[in-house]
């Protein structure tokens, strides 16, 4: 991109049109050539041409724009005007990616090579069918073409509602808050009702929410690498000799301004981009897991389609020679063939990875319910085995309402802050001045009038009536002290602009640093040159470099040595009191150091002006600790998570809140960033078990902590920690410098980590939310840089809310398992029966669309109705998994092999025996069809028992909450009895009586209590597969006196179960006999 020179001077160009045209009264022509012309000024990567249709005689440059628009950087655009902009300009929706159509996902079933086997298989035996019997011959073939049809148009509609989903999700991601100004008055509204002509505030850490022209701005830079491409960060500046433009996707690295929106949404540099790609799901570990277990099961599953085959046809050519004489033997080997294909369709678990994304889909929109805005779907999952979570306090913690309760203002102390006249009568005019000067000019925060507090209705009428301040909660605790307690109404907008706030030669802002523990301001005096530099921050950090203090009566008195105790030893009250302690300090007459604030840079300031300062307040702020922080903290720590945390407040402060929460325990160590930043990496190892709290940390600091725990993003070589350390020699530091290397931490902890999740609000947080495994940003107080280093977005700031992500997480990981049971003891028993019968003679006694039913039942519908079961609190109850623990547990390998065994013996049973109890001929429709129902129904029942994988057995519990597995339960007992009564030749079926139905759904469900007596095989999960803090019982694992209550149970039921099985006896005895009569 071609760029112009920078100039600090501003362009006075004005428009050579008498005055701008109402929006109302905008004609036809007029609107094309106002649009016309934004987009001559809006060209891509063209500096030189957009600045040259600025500067013309049309437009009168940046003024002149604005005029054109209708706006004006003190007002913005008039609240009648919104609706007409929205329609002439549109609105600033994004394009989403054109979605896959139900056709097209339709069609996408069929890529599945098993399936496609099949269909040509049917369309053979089609063929031969209506060739050999015309009149009956079509209908095996046309069935199993019916059968996979049937499949094709579940899965599709299943993957257009999981589609569907995510859009959702997405849309929500793309959602973020703005300030603007209209009518005179700032609002916070949506990105996506920004207008043309918008007055529209950013600042560092955002993100550009619309192409707009700089009206002004204090050191802004903007990071175009999304769009250009280019890795450096460009300056950007208020006149039409630089670079005014700012490109909707970028994002501001530095400084802030504010800008006059000139495209929005499919119109902006970045909406056209948009419209254009279109992002590929991402796949998730356990995805990936899963599809190496789908593989290997589905290669036994080919084996036993092979082995069935070669089973069936060797019968039929040496048990069976009469079939080679004549073409039968073409249809046997087709029917064997169709068997083992549908073997295969079965066998291999396209489910897997398709409950995984079902589970994924309905946990993440039951997580936005619960303010969690996944952005990457596999940190859903990684959360829910997280072992260390690093906290931030202000705002997580703690509410973030900021109030301040103490106060020393001008050498006059007050432990109330709110009686004005008896604590405050004796500080001078001149006093009081400095002071609210300093809280004006340290403050970027806006108080909104008490009519102004939100956006307007659609009508243009504002909603509510209490007033706020939009900003940051610190700089809102001091505002709103200055007026209700001191009676300072001030408009502090006015202030700021006297003092040239915004001017390119006039004041200059360096916002807060963590490093630097303070906001500076230097502002130059309008009426004369001199200059004053102003303060805000850390108080014990501040008061080191005070050499005086201001008095009541607004003189400056030396700041001796038994003054700085009083003053430290005040700080340290508050601070042991959980008060954020803030310092308000000056220095005056600065203006032969640096003679152009507008000019300064930090360095300048730090090394020429942060010394022989004026001490003008210390403010105590409280910030009460959220509710339900203490139980979510104690809930953490029972489910085997260590919860730490890492604030930059001071030492004492964080120490007092973290005892309020339960974060500091006894034995427990809390440290300072400057003492952690000392440690080796192996000093530091030795301290993490116990390390609770990081106080006066910065964002490196957490970073660092982050790398040490689960070596995320650790140095891997020579290089790349050069790169971290420069000027540091690799050979003699590497094993002292923080955080080490990768070599180093693998082999001090056998390679495998913790597992992290970490919060920050920062732009300076990316990198520690990148190194976590899992990254939490803040919806409400989080700058958008934060937000796209993230994996979930916390909504609304609370702890707990971290807390449901984790009960969320296991819940996945839980839910999968659920299917899994459930899924492998259906296979077990398909395969082996339909083997067992090839062996033993008989024809397969589930055909081609008998198992692609049971498919349907195992795959999908099994994936809806377990994939969907809500999180019970009892998954909070146990540590977390490891990273390598395996899908199936010790418990799990317990429930299919006894459930398999169960079913796999009555259908044996039925098999051989089926016939002279039901009195039907062996081998016959109506024999098979009693199998058959009598296998749906161990599924139906047993898919009860797949809720629980563990110990406890209440397979009803909160079944209310689960309704898509009631739905699945209902729809499967009513399709299987249509299937069976009127699926006729179709499915091979028969229709059964009242009484061989009760029979066999009574047979299904004794799945049930073989459930409840296979859960009293003591099995436990293996210890190996926990990690975190041994502070819980895992699933599989007994608590104490559960045993004896199952045990007395067991002991209870046995007789009931003795009665039923002897009830079931009688009733066949019965049917037998009347089957004998006849």
């Amino acid at each position: 991109m071609s760029r112009g020179t920078a100039s600090a001077s501003t362009a006075t160009t004005t428009a050579t049109k008498e005055d701008s045209l109402s929006m109302d009264c905008l004609k036809e022509t007029q609107v094309d050539q106002v649009k016309d012309l934004l987009q001559q000024i809006n060209q891509a990567q063209s500096l030189e041409a957009n600045l040259k249709v600025l500067t013309s005689s049309y437009v009168g440059g940046i003024s002149g724009l604005a005029k054109l628009l209708g706006t004006t950087s003190d007002s913005g655009v008039e609240l009648s005007t919104i609706e007409s902009r929205r329609k002439l300009y549109g609105c600033n929706s994004l394009p989403s990616a054109p979605r896959a159509s139900f056709w097209q996902l339709f069609v996408d079933t069929f890529d599945d090579a098993t399936l496609q086997i099949l269909i040509v298989a049917a369309i053979v035996s089609l063929v031969i069918g209506i060739y050999d019997d015309p009149a009956t011959g079509y209908v095996e073939g046309l069935a199993i073409l019916m059968a996979v049809l049937i499949v094709s148009v579940v899965t599709a509609v299943n993957d257009y509602q999981k589609e569907s989903q995510f859009r959702e999700l997405s849309e929500a991601n793309d959602d973020i808050m703005v300030l603007v100004l209209r009518g005179g008055r700032s609002f916070q509204i949506s990105n996506r009702d920004i207008v043309v002509g918008d007055i529209v505030e950013v600042e560092a850490g955002d993100q550009v929410p619309c192409d707009g022209v700089l009206l002004g701005s204090d050191d802004l830079e903007l990071d175009e690498s999304a769009l250009t491409g280019e890795p450096v960060d460009i300056p950007k500046q208020a006149t039409e000799t630089g670079d005014p433009f700012c490109l909707s996707g970028c994002t501001v690295t530095a400084g802030s301004g504010h800008l006059v929106a000139i495209a929005v949404g499919r119109n902006s540099q970045w909406g056209r981009i948009k419209a254009k790609l279109e992002k590929e799901q991402e796949q998730t570990p356990l995805q990936e897991k899963l599809d190496d277990m789908a593989a290997m099961i589905g290669y036994v599953g080919m084996g036993a389609a092979g082995l069935t085959f070669i089973a069936m046809m060797a019968i039929k050519i040496f048990v069976q020679p009469q079939y080679l004489e004549d073409v039968s033997v073409f249809h046997h080997a087709l029917d064997a063939f169709i068997i083992g294909v549908t073997i295969v369709v079965v066998a291999v678990p396209e489910g897997l990875p398709l409950a995984v994304t079902i589970s994924l889909a309905f946990s993440t929109k039951k997580m936005l319910a619960d303010q969690n805005l996944i952005r990457h779907l596999a940190a859903c999952e990684t959360m829910g085995n997280a072992t260390n979570i690093c906290s931030d306090k202000t705002g997580t913690l703690t509410e973030n309402r900021m109030t301040v309760v103490r106060g020393w203002f001008a050498n006059t102390r007050d432990d109330s802050t709110s009686d004005a006249t008896t604590s405050y009568s004796s500080i001078s005019a001149t006093a009081m001045e400095n002071i609210l000067q300093g809280i004006a000019c340290c403050s970027t925060a806006k108080i909104v009038p008490a009519d102004n507090k939100t956006s307007p209705d659609e009508e243009g009428h504002v909603v509510d009536t209490r007033p706020v301040v939009i900003g940051n909660k610190t700089e809102a605790a001091l505002l709103l002290m200055a007026q209700s307690s001191w009676g300072a109404c001030d408009d502090w907008a006015a202030r700021r602009k006297a003092a040239n706030f915004g001017s390119p030669t006039g004041s200059k802002l360096f916002p807060f640093s963590s490093a630097r523990k303070r906001m500076s301001v230097l502002v130059r005096s309008p009426s004369d040159a001199s200059s004053t530099l102003y303060h805000k921050g850390a108080a014990e950090t501040l008061l080191k470099d005070c050499t005086t203090f201001l008095d009541k009566d607004g003189t400056e008195l030396p700041l001796t040595g038994s003054k700085r105790k009083e003053m430290e030893a005040l700080i340290q009250e508050y601070a042991s009191q959980a008060l954020r302690c803030v310092a308000l300090c000056r220095r005056n007459n600065i203006h032969k150091l640096i003679p152009d604030p507008s000019k300064a840079t930090m360095d300048e300031c730090s090394s020429k002006l942060e010394r022989e300062m004026c001490l003008d307040a210390l403010v105590g702020i409280a910030d009460p600790l959220r509710k339900d922080v203490i139980d979510a903290v104690a809930t953490c720590q029972r489910a085997g998570i260590f919860v730490r945390m890492v604030t930059g407040d001071n030492l004492d402060t964080a120490n007092a809140i973290a005892r309020q929460a339960g974060i500091l325990t006894e034995g427990g160590i809390s440290m300072l960033g400057e003492d952690f930043r000392k440690l080796t990496p192996s000093g530091l190892d030795e301290i993490l078990p116990k390390l609770q709290v990081l106080a006066r940390s910065s964002p490196e600091d957490k970073h660092m902590l982050v790398q040490r725990l689960n070596g995320g993003l650790m140095p891997e070589n020579q290089e790349s920690w050069e790169e971290v350390h420069p000027g540091k020699d690799f050979e003699t530091q590497k094993d002292l410098l923080l955080p080490g290397y990768r070599d180093e931490w693998a082999d001090s902890r056998n390679g495998v980590g913790e597992v992290v999740g970490v919060t920050g609000d920062g732009t300076n947080d990316g990198p520690a939310l990148k190194a976590a495994d899992v990254g939490l940003s803040m919806g409400l107080s989080g700058t958008d840089v934060a937000k796209k280093a993230s994996d979930i977005i916390i909504m609304d700031d609370r702890f707990s809310s971290i807390v449901k992500a984790v009960l969320w997480g296991r819940s996945v990981f839980d839910n999968i398992r659920k299917f899994l049971q459930f899924q492998l003891t259906v296979n077990v028993v398909a395969l082996t029966i339909t083997f067992l019968s090839a062996v033993a003679g008989y024809k397969p006694p589930l055909n081609a669309v008998m198992m692609l039913w049971v498919n349907l039942i195992m795959d999908t519908m099994g994936a809806l109705a377990l994939g969907t079961e809500p999180p019970q609190d009892e998954l909070l109850e146990r540590r977390p998994y490891r990273r390598d623990a395996s899908l199936i547990s010790r418990p799990m390998w317990r429930n299919i092999l006894v459930q398999a065994t169960y079913q796999l013996g009555l259908l044996v049973f039925l098999l051989n025996k089926g016939p002279r109890w039901f009195g039907c001929e062996d081998g016959s429709t109506h024999h098979f069809t009693i199998l058959f129902n009598a296998f749906v129904f161990c599924q139906v029942f047993n898919e009860f028992n797949a809720r629980e994988i563990g110990d406890v057995f209440d397979p009803a519990r909160s079944l209310g909450k689960s309704p898509m597995f009631i739905f699945v339960i209902v729809f499967t007992v009513i399709a299987q009895w249509l299937i069976v009564e009127f699926g006729g030749d179709f499915t091979q079926t028969y229709p059964l009586s009242m009484q061989e139905w009760r029979i066999t759904a009574a047979l299904g469900a004794v799945s049930i209590p073989v459930g409840y007596i296979m859960r009293q095989i003591p099995v436990s999960e293996d210890p190996v597969t926990f990690a975190g803090l041994d502070q819980s019982v895992g699933i599989g694992e007994t608590k104490p006196g559960k045993a004896n209550f199952l045990g007395t149970l067991a002991l209870v039921l046995l007789p009931v179960l003795a009665a039923i099985f002897y009830q079931l006896y009688w009733e066949i005895e019965e049917i037998t006999d009347h089957h004998v009569e006849e």
